[in-house]
């Protein structure tokens, strides 16, 4: 078995990226249509969707993005290449009640064809996986469309000194990119079949898909800089398992995704599914008989205010899994939403007790009893680890805490 990172930095054959560091980083737009991790406290990822993709992986707490976007690019080789999220149309809709489950339905301009994918994390893994559906409704394009996996790591919150490497792991084709002690895995059932490594803005994969409708470039290593990661799905078939597994190591992350592979989409599915079914709204507390959606639009805000809860630092419940003008700021502003708020705290724990849920909401008001200062006061915001982002006091701030 080999390691994550086996590429040998001397070794002649060694196809390194060029145009280090890249592009300035940016993150994306604060629009996003959903949101989702495992109930489970074991599965210490979240995921964020907009524009029919995934945009930012958080890991290992709730504040600390470690992605940028997570897409494809779907081409026919000869004649146009769309980027799934600005050609495409999108629709999202839910499967499943009480669960933080998406089906994305992405389909081309003009119809000829469209890609399903559903989202949802390990039910006890730092994974995502997405399942990926081909549908040609052109049937002038059977056989000719090829998918093209595109990731952009911006690990520990960053979108520079990104490094990433093509490699193997108990003989499957994945990726590894680091920063600092931050580690991502990507990879694929079944595996990819071309892969390279580039700096965003020069030799990434999408400069080399828009303009050559293929793929003409293999890079093995880029180092120092802000990346992207491309690879090719397997052309003879039209399903697919993505996953990107984070963790500590080159080793457990690696690990984690490749024990992710090993189960069926469906158990994982069933898993996920079982734990949030937990956190269901009791029947006294069921507004479906009082909604022309059966409900639908409750159930999914509940399951989304229990979501933003951290699983380290439990009963902190930040404001938002976005960045405020993303799309507009780089490595030096990121700040803003993944903070605990007071006001927005308490405004999250009163409205999950007025759903009959209780445990959330202690453990948010034991968290707040724990920073509140000598005369009584809160911070306006705080690290999920209670300490003081900003020490100014506004008087909603102030008012919030006394609804508890």
């Amino acid at each position: 078995m080999e390691l994550p990172r086996t590429v040998n930095m001397d070794d002649e054959n060694l196809q390194n990226a060029f145009g280090a560091p890249g592009s300035a980083a940016r993150w994306t737009p604060s629009t996003k249509i959903g949101l989702g991790t495992a109930y489970h406290t074991s599965c210490r990822l979240w995921f964020t969707l907009s524009h029919g993709i995934v945009d930012e992986i958080y890991y290992p707490t709730i504040d600390q993005p470690n992605t940028r976007d997570f897409q494809l690019l779907i081409t026919d080789g000869e004649t146009f290449c769309h980027e799934e999220k600005r050609h495409l149309t999108h629709e999202v809709d839910y499967p499943e009640k009480d669960a933080l489950y998406y089906r994305l339905t992405n389909t081309a301009p003009d119809g000829r064809y469209r890609i399903i994918k559903y989202v949802l994390t390990d039910p006890h893994r730092s994974v995502l996986l997405t399942l990926v559906k081909l549908e040609v409704l052109d049937e002038s394009l059977r056989g000719k469309l090829k998918l093209y996996a595109l990731l952009a790591p911006h690990l520990d919150g960053r979108g520079a000194d990104n490094s990433a490497w093509v490699c193997e792991f108990a003989g499957r084709k994945i990726f590894h990119a680091q920063r600092e002690n931050t580690h991502l895995s990507l990879g694929c059932t079944p595996d990819f079949t071309r892969r390279s490594v580039g700096f965003v803005g020069a030799s990434d994969g999408w400069q080399d898909l828009m303009k050559n409708f293929r793929m003409t470039w293999e890079f093995t290593a880029a180092e120092k800089g802000n990346l992207a990661l491309i690879a090719k799905l397997d052309s003879s078939v039209d399903e697919w398992t993505l996953g990107v597994a984070l963790g500590a190591s080159a080793q457990s992350a690696a690990t984690e995704l490749l024990q992710s592979f090993a189960s069926s989409w469906d158990e994982h599915r069933d898993g996920y599914m079982r734990q949030w079914s937990r956190a269901a709204t009791q029947d006294k507390y069921d507004l479906s008989p009082h909604t022309t959606d059966g409900g639908s639009i409750a159930r999914l805000s509940r399951s989304i205010l229990l979501a933003h809860e951290d699983k380290l630092f439990q009963g902190a419940l930040i404001a938002s899994l976005s960045i405020p003008w993303g799309e507009a700021r780089g490595d030096e502003e990121l700040g803003g939403y993944h903070l605990v708020w007071t006001r927005d705290m308490v405004q999250s724990a009163t409205a999950l007790l007025a759903t009959g849920q209780r445990h959330t909401p202690l453990r948010a008001l034991i968290w707040l009893a724990c920073i509140q200062k000598k005369d009584g006061s809160f911070p306006q915001n705080s690290y999920i680890d209670g300490s003081a982002y900003w020490q100014g006091l506004q008087l909603d701030e102030i008012a919030a805490p006394m609804l508890l």
